[in-house]
């Protein structure tokens, strides 16, 4: 801050500039050098997706398997209730066909993760390979 000794009536204040000068032409220098380098981007080949749905493909693949967990740990197979014992056996004998169905995993709200955990825990320990988890989209969406 400077102060001025003329007839002025109070203190004069100039901002010095050149700090602010100094930065900018240090921040355009480094956007210079560096706007290059981020136009060099790494080409990937991606694969296209082939939306026609061959109807030949849909009869060969088998109906998916719908397994139901309740809060109280109730499983059902396809609507209808089984055991954890029996839940093994047939994930056993599903795994063993060709081609392998899927597995469709539907919880309640309230079910507790952990339970739906060890079902898939089973499943893959079968030898199922295909788990997907059936969840409702939230309306509005």
């Amino acid at each position: 801050m400077a102060f001025s000794s003329g007839n002025s009536s109070g203190p004069m204040a100039d901002i010095n500039v050149t700090p602010l000068v100094d930065v900018m032409l240090v921040l355009l220098i480094i956007f210079i050098i560096t706007a290059p380098l981020m136009s060099h981007k790494v080409k990937v080949e991606l694969p296209e997706a082939n939306l026609i749905q061959n109807p030949e493909d849909a009869e060969k693949r088998p109906n998916p398997i719908t397994v139901a967990v309740k809060e109280d740990g109730t499983l059902y197979w396809n609507d209808e209730k089984v055991s954890k014992e029996t839940l093994e056996s047939r994930f056993a004998t599903a795994a063993q066909q060709t081609p392998q169905p899927p597995l469709n995993l539907r919880g309640d709200k309230t079910t507790k993760m952990s339970v739906i955990n060890e079902v898939t825990k089973i499943a893959q320990g079968q030898g199922m390979l295909d788990v997907g988890f059936v969840a409702t989209k939230v309306k509005g969406q």
